[in-house]
């Protein structure tokens, strides 16, 4: 079977150097019942970390399957690593909709944000970091978007790990001066900050430019916040 062909699984850990592990039941379960893959059979497994192994069925066993690691690789993240900070949406759907999208795009992190106007402040994290995941196997990544729990905006821009970062950008509406987020440089890692429906209120708009977020512009129109987060991430991963 050709590598590429090979069915790809996510495994939540993977200690370098182990030769045999044992798949998660929902794994197994898809290995032995719904692909009807037999012992010699080969797969793919990733833990979102990096690792690419290729491993080889056991013990084809429904609900705890065996595979021995036939090779081990390392991929090196995308260079720059693309941060988006997302407003949460009411509507959950749409805000799966952008996660699924922005993994497949190949941004490495995402911020769920909880801004003055924003309307929902908590989120189904379980469900969200399955939407990930798959959406990590689709595109045949390994490196996994990291995503912390929802955070106050007023929080997120005194953080000092975002701080660091070098490129850091806001997409807002007000009518002023903003750069056009494709002319700008993607030299170094790079956050933009994405807004709710209602667009950050003028004191969040300041108080990111104080903190040295450039103003941009995602295009002429103006678009839903799931929209203007993955034109974001297309923008700055495809390059």
């Amino acid at each position: 079977m050709p590598v590429l062909q090979l069915p790809f699984f996510y495994i939540s850990e993977y200690i370098p150097g182990e030769k045999n592990i044992i798949l998660d039941e929902n794994n197994s379960r898809h290995v032995v019942q719904v692909l009807r893959m037999q012992t010699g059979e080969a797969l793919h497994l990733t833990d979102g970390k990096g690792h690419l192994l290729t491993a080889e069925i056991a013990d084809p066993h429904k609900k705890h399957c065996g595979v021995s690691i036939t090779n081990t690789a390392f991929l090196e993240p995308c260079y720059p690593r693309i941060t988006i900070a997302i407003s949460l949406l009411k509507n959950a759907n749409r805000f799966e909709w952008f996660l699924e999208k922005a993994t497949e795009i190949g941004v490495a992190s995402i911020v769920p944000l909880v801004s003055e106007r924003t309307e929902k402040d908590r989120a189904k994290t379980e469900r969200l970091q399955q939407i990930l995941i798959s959406a990590l196997l689709q595109s045949r990544q390994v490196w996994l978007p990291q995503m912390p729990e929802p955070v106050k905006y007023t929080d997120f821009i005194k953080d000092r790990g975002f701080q660091a970062i070098p490129r850091k950008f806001i997409a807002h509406c007000l009518e002023e001066e903003k750069y056009s987020l494709k002319d700008r440089q993607v030299d170094a890692d790079c956050i933009i900050l994405i807004g709710p429906e209602g667009d950050f209120t003028t004191e969040e708009i300041g108080a990111a430019l104080a903190n040295g977020y450039q103003p941009v512009t995602l295009g002429a129109t103006r678009l839903r916040t799931e929209t203007a987060g993955v034109v974001a991430a297309a923008l700055l991963c495809v390059r």
